[in-house]
């Protein structure tokens, strides 16, 4: 804002002295520079291009003026589509994020990185000042916690970055859950993509294209392998993410915890089983089901398999067979009726995620998906891996976020960065 004050307040001065006594609506109207909102992005791998960037580059108060990845050719892309959207170069482009985070000049952040980097970016760039909308999951309970209470202490805008809230299937659906139409909810069943089984690999030098150590940033240390940064196999890497499951159970289980009302605290009890490619490095869950109970009695159970999301209660059910196809119910009407006027309406954005991140910087009010919410969705996912991992059912505070009597499984809440990188710190 100080930057933008500025401008204007030279823009003034000068026209005492030689501007015309009319000044061009591009200047200072609603299209002017100092009213847009300035965006770096941070990620411009395939998500990073063509979902994040495409869609602000659509927004006419929002200017990308940086591009960061280590992949070069990844931020050559990027840069070129940008300049080229504009009809001018200017596009600066960054190996090193942090160069982006420095900059006075950009207002916030895009995140589209791998899981491990989601929480340490996110909390370097509030810490400087920048308004954030970053790509989930988170990648443990305590990071997530950690950047929630980080975005409600600095009073920074942060948009935990999905469409699910924008689409009306799974808008429709919460909504009508929520306002009584299938009585009281009793059951949501939920199927998620299975993982893949990739082989191992040989360790070879990485290419000149990449700054693979700065890939791997807080993640341990490993050898580069070809796959291993590539068409997003790192998402079956546990060192970088906890699967397919919580790569989608950040979508589908968003909208089991929204409908249930539950999207600010978690289940009670969780158990669940799943298999691995034993000896591999893509190790995260292939096939995978867990069953979690919640307080008020809902009851939730998450196979591999699909993408469907179903809710069961006492005078009915509804819901979508698969991603984003389509309506289903006992009883049409369950979701064909509008919501009254008078009825329960949740906060939504036709725009999208993008959308409502940029209105809410102006207006400084929690997107449809903030950081606590986006948390309380990505414990899930954790708490499904930590309970598969040790093959056992655990009981969940879901007021303290931890574990009742299992050491074990509160040790695994957290992991450690590799130095020099420090979550309060960096």
């Amino acid at each position: 804002m100080k930057r933008r004050t500025a401008l204007k307040q030279s823009l003034a001065a000068a026209t005492s002295v030689s501007l015309p006594t009319i000044i061009p609506s591009h200047v200072l109207g609603k299209e002017a520079p100092s009213n847009k909102i300035t965006i770096g992005m941070i990620g411009t791998g395939n998500h990073g291009i063509h979902r994040n960037l495409n869609m602000f580059l659509r927004q006419p108060d929002a200017r990308v003026l940086a591009v960061c990845d280590v992949f070069k050719s990844r931020m050559n892309k990027a840069a070129g589509i940008t300049d080229r959207h504009y009809g001018k170069s200017g596009c600066s482009q960054h190996t090193d994020f942090r160069e982006i985070l420095d900059r006075d000049d950009i207002d916030a952040v895009m995140i589209s990185t791998p899981d491990h980097w989601h929480t340490l970016m996110s909390a370097m760039a509030i810490r400087r000042g920048k308004d954030v909308i970053c790509e989930k999951p988170t990648l443990t309970i305590a990071e997530g916690r950690y950047l929630s209470d980080l975005v409600k202490k600095s009073g920074k805008v942060f948009q935990t970055s999905t469409e699910d809230r924008s689409l009306f299937v799974y808008h429709r659906l919460a909504e009508a859950v929520r306002n009584g139409r299938i009585g009281k909810l009793e059951k949501i069943k939920v199927t998620l993509p299975a993982g893949q089984r990739f082989p191992n690999e040989k360790p070879m030098a990485p290419p000149d294209d990449l700054a693979y150590d700065l890939w791997l940033g807080p993640a341990p240390h490993a050898p580069y392998t070809r796959n291993r940064t590539e068409r997003q196999h790192w998402r079956h890497v546990w060192d970088y993410s906890g699967g397919k499951f919580s790569d989608w159970g950040m979508h589908q289980l968003d909208t089991a915890q929204w409908a249930n009302d539950t999207e600010h605290t978690g289940p009670e009890k969780v158990s669940g089983k799943g298999t691995v490619n034993e000896g591999s490095i893509y190790n995260t869950f292939i096939e995978y089901e867990i069953d979690y109970s919640y307080a008020n009695g809902v009851e939730l159970n998450v196979k591999s398999g699909g993408t469907s999301l179903h809710f069961y209660g006492s005078d009915g059910w509804c819901g979508s067979k698969s991603w984003d196809s389509g309506l289903e119910a006992s009883n049409k009407d369950i979701v064909r009726e509008p919501i009254p006027a008078d009825g329960l309406h949740l906060y939504t954005c036709k725009g999208g995620e993008h959308r409502n991140f940029l209105d809410c910087v102006k207006t400084r009010k929690d997107p449809y998906f903030p950081a606590e919410i986006g948390h309380r969705c990505a414990s899930l996912c954790h708490l499904g891996n930590i309970s598969m991992r040790l093959n056992t059912a655990l009981c969940w505070d879901p007021e303290n976020e931890e574990f009742i009597g299992n050491a074990q499984a509160n040790s695994m809440r957290k992991r450690a960065m590799r130095k020099p990188w420090d979550l309060a710190t960096s």
